[in-house]
């Protein structure tokens, strides 16, 4: 996948992508609002719960991305595998913020907090400041090879706080919910049921979307980079 196929025979695909990511994203808003019921105990507040989960889950589908990158990066050494684990990156952690704060607006009425050192709260929180420290890793190196080469490792590396986040609430005491633990309103409810699925259909799909845009933008960053330095060379 290089930058001229993606600039040049299949921006189509890219155009259609965009569509449906916008239809599909309209259409899990519609559900939330009008079509899934309000809960009896949480009521409104509840409706949160959509949005909520399916951020985290494209958050960690944004670091699966970046590791998966990172591993072929260091196998195959050619720089698109660097730039689409940058993009991994940097949606993972625009959406796990999505969550973070979403997940705070539902918990402030339940809990009657904002915030609550729970292991599912805290890993997150970890996982966040694991790939922040990635940019900032990045920032440090000059060398483009060697800063792909140890950007690669440690998105692999940092990627074990992404299953650990998930399992957190399974393997310590917690106060989060678990989504299928048990007889609950969710488990009972086809049009929650319903709801939940089209809003993760609708997040995976919006992923790509901007995965595939992101991968472009640093496309476009390197070939201005091109060009600047021989201008800079000249002077």
């Amino acid at each position: 996948m290089t930058g001229d196929t993606m600039t040049g025979t299949q921006s189509k695909w890219l155009t259609i992508l965009d569509s449906l990511s916008a239809v599909m994203m309209m259409t899990a808003f519609l559900l939330v609002i009008f079509y899934a019921p309000l809960e009896a105990v949480m009521g409104a507040v509840q409706k949160v719960f959509y949005f909520h989960v399916a951020s985290a889950w494209t958050g960690m589908l944004g670091f699966f991305a970046a590791a998966f990158c990172g591993l072929f990066y260091l196998v195959k050494r050619k720089p698109v595998w660097d730039d689409l684990s940058v993009a991994g990156v940097e949606i993972g952690l625009m959406f796990t913020l999505v969550g973070i704060i979403s997940g705070s607006i539902w918990a402030r009425p339940i809990w009657n907090t904002w915030w609550t050192w729970d292991p599912r709260l805290t890993t997150s929180a970890i996982m966040v400041l694991i790939f922040l420290a990635y940019h900032i890793l990045r920032r440090s190196l000059d060398d483009p090879e060697r800063r792909a080469r140890l950007s690669a490792v440690y998105a692999v590396i940092g990627f074990i706080s992404v299953p650990l986040t998930f399992f957190s609430i399974r393997l310590f005491r917690t106060i989060h919910p678990v989504l299928m633990g048990g007889e609950t309103a969710f488990t009972r409810d086809v049009a929650m049921q319903h709801t939940f699925a089209g809003c993760l259909l609708a997040f995976t799909i919006l992923f790509f979307d901007l995965f595939w845009h992101r991968y472009l933008l640093g496309q476009l960053a390197e070939s201005v980079a091109h060009i600047e330095q021989p201008a800079i060379g000249e002077d």
